[in-house]
């Protein structure tokens, strides 16, 4: 079972992840495109970012918005290290 960071730890995560909030136990950001096609083209990037780390996010999108949520299962739906590991990578290849 994978371990939840403590509040101190996930403030110390999100220095480094702009846009990304803490909130009901989900680290979680909203990624504005110019077009319904930039976003789902993002998703798709997303796709294979998620699937690679084993660890895929709750995601929404309405036209050119994409709101992702992450939390971790096996830890009680509660964030870990592996939240914050997908967000860093997605802000990696974020193109907002």
């Amino acid at each position: 079972m994978a371990e939840p960071l403590r509040p101190s730890e996930i403030e110390a995560a999100l220095q480094d992840l702009p846009g990304w909030r803490y909130e009901a136990d989900r680290l979680t950001k909203t990624f504005i495109f110019s077009s319904f096609r930039e976003a789902v083209g993002f998703i798709v990037r997303l796709a294979f970012e998620a699937e690679a780390l084993n660890h895929h996010p709750e995601l929404t999108n309405v036209y050119n918005r994409v709101t992702l949520a992450l939390t971790t299962h096996d830890a009680g739906n509660r964030v870990t290290v592996r939240d914050v590991r997908l967000a860093r990578a997605i802000e990696a290849f974020n193109w907002t």
